[in-house]
């Protein structure tokens, strides 16, 4: 006889992530959003003496890194919290949060987790349509409920691209209520380059509900690692992060590379502003043949293809291109290097129906 689980776990929507290449496959690595280049030298020789330590046990308050990030920020270090990514932080975050039955608030596309990490919990997902490729701030405020304990907002959102404006997220902040607990997801934080685009870190010291998340995944390079942190506008949210995290979950390894990061991180950023600069170029080439494609303030962009999605992805297929379709919607495409942007309007223009090519 099999185990008995929970019931739900029939419907529970699996996460899917972008397609890996299989050995002795040359592909254009496009569809995760991550950066192109590995880890600096530095950073490398940080992990390898690290793991020197490998029958350790890791430091569970990660005390050395979290120092180091509210130094970096200028936030007390009670108001900083580390997880095994923002994945994992932003499960706990529904941990801390809600009950079975309460609601959680997010927009809808965005970050393909969020439905299934609120439905585990028991917890009842309101999921506000995008207005165009933008969070709707009004009618997300207009769907809080007396129970409403949660309210996810991503900025840049993926897999769209735009930001949020930083007077739009203090209307909304003001508008909802103390007691819910607001997460501003800006795991593509180093890619915006928008005067006017949020950074929730300067809404910290006004909201105490609000908690702002990044990681060391994107633009530091180190996705493989599940390394990423909250800053929280009150010391009781970092400390309830803690307190449901699972044990050692932040690897010694992971510590050690988080912390040479920042130390060389001129250096990466380096990197983050080459990504930034072809971002637009790409965007601007797709826009010239035909797609309508959004401003995006992440490292990425979104072919808006609809019912047409799976075909146009199988042409990248074909190209050698994996991509990342979101059936139905559209394809978010990872900005690289100037030599990926190449292949990847060639089998944009190549995936236009015969005659509709622009440029």
């Amino acid at each position: 006889m099999t185990p008995k689980l929970r019931p739900l776990l029939r419907g529970l929507p699996a996460y899917v992530p972008g397609r890996r290449p299989q050995p002795g496959q040359d592909l254009a690595r496009l569809a995760s959003n991550e950066t192109p280049l590995g880890p600096l030298p530095s950073v490398i020789d940080a992990v390898a003496r690290a793991v020197a330590d490998g029958n350790r046990y890791p430091d569970p308050a990660a005390v050395e890194l979290t120092a180091a990030l509210a130094a970096k920020h200028g936030i007390d270090e009670s108001r900083v919290a580390v997880g095994c990514g923002s994945v994992s932080l932003i499960q706990q975050m529904v941990q801390i949060s809600v009950d079975a039955g309460n609601e959680v608030i997010y927009a809808w596309r965005s970050f393909e987790a969020y439905p299934s990490l609120v439905k585990v919990s028991g917890a009842r997902p309101v999921e506000v349509p995008l207005d165009g490729y933008e969070h709707d701030l009004k009618r997300m405020a207009d769907a809080v409920t007396d129970n409403t304990r949660l309210v996810i907002l991503c900025s840049p959102n993926n897999p769209t691209g735009p930001a949020l404006r930083a007077a739009d997220v203090a209307t909304f902040l003001q508008t909802v209520p103390d007691h819910v607990l607001v997460v501003l997801d800006e795991a593509y934080a180093e890619f915006v380059d928008d005067p006017e685009a949020v950074d929730g870190r300067r809404l910290l010291a006004d909201h105490p509900n609000l908690a702002v998340l990044r990681t060391f995944s994107k633009a530091y390079g180190l996705a493989g690692l599940r390394i990423g942190y909250c800053l929280a506008g009150a010391a009781e949210t970092a400390s309830a992060l803690r307190q449901v995290a699972v044990p050692f979950q932040v690897s010694i390894p992971a510590q050690a590379a988080a912390l040479a990061s920042l130390a060389a991180e001129e250096e990466l950023l380096q990197r983050v502003r080459a990504v930034v600069q072809e971002r637009e170029p790409l965007r601007n080439r797709l826009l010239e043949i035909g797609y309508d494609v959004p401003p995006s303030q992440g490292n990425f962009v979104w072919l808006p293809t609809g019912a047409d999605t799976m075909r146009v992805a199988g042409v990248f297929d074909e190209a050698g291109i994996l991509v990342r379709p979101f059936d139905g919607d559209g394809i978010r495409v990872t900005v690289t290097t100037a030599a990926d942007s190449e292949r990847v309007v060639a089998a944009a223009r190549a995936a236009l129906p015969a005659g509709t090519a622009r440029g």
